[in-house]
């Protein structure tokens, strides 16, 4: 179905202008995949990781459960650690941090919003370093 991660292949089909698509995670306890996609991401020096979920965003407590949850549209990486946001782990987050490799939070399940995303419409939630 596709080939395994060798970082000088992707890298080689980055520089031909090809779309690399990285699934799944390390197959290693303790790494989630959003561990692996940051990793992967510092590994090729990518400008942006668009993570898709199922809500709008970052929200300051569980839309799901929580009525009064509000949408967060910009957060620095030491906000999301600081306030202790669930948006992807921690260990995560600061390889994004150490890296400047900003994430993009959306909703997947909308028509057209991976299009936004990646058309770089305001979408989500933006998390990026302080000043940015």
């Amino acid at each position: 179905m596709a080939e395994p991660f060798i970082r000088r292949r992707a890298v080689r089909h980055l520089e031909k202008g090809r779309v690399v698509l990285l699934a799944a995670g390390l197959g290693r306890p303790f790494f989630t995949t959003d561990t692996t996609a940051a990793l992967r991401a510092a590994e090729l020096c990518c400008g942006v990781i668009f993570k898709g979920t199922r809500v709008d965003g970052v929200y300051s407590a569980d839309p799901e459960t929580d009525p009064n949850a509000e949408l967060l549209p910009r957060l620095s990486f030491r906000q999301v650690i600081e306030r202790d946001l669930r948006v992807m782990d921690h260990t995560a987050i600061s390889l994004c941090r150490e890296n400047d490799i900003p994430i993009i939070v959306f909703n997947m399940t909308v028509p057209g919003n991976i299009r936004r995303a990646l058309c770089g419409e305001p979408i989500g939630t933006s998390i990026e370093r302080e000043g940015a």
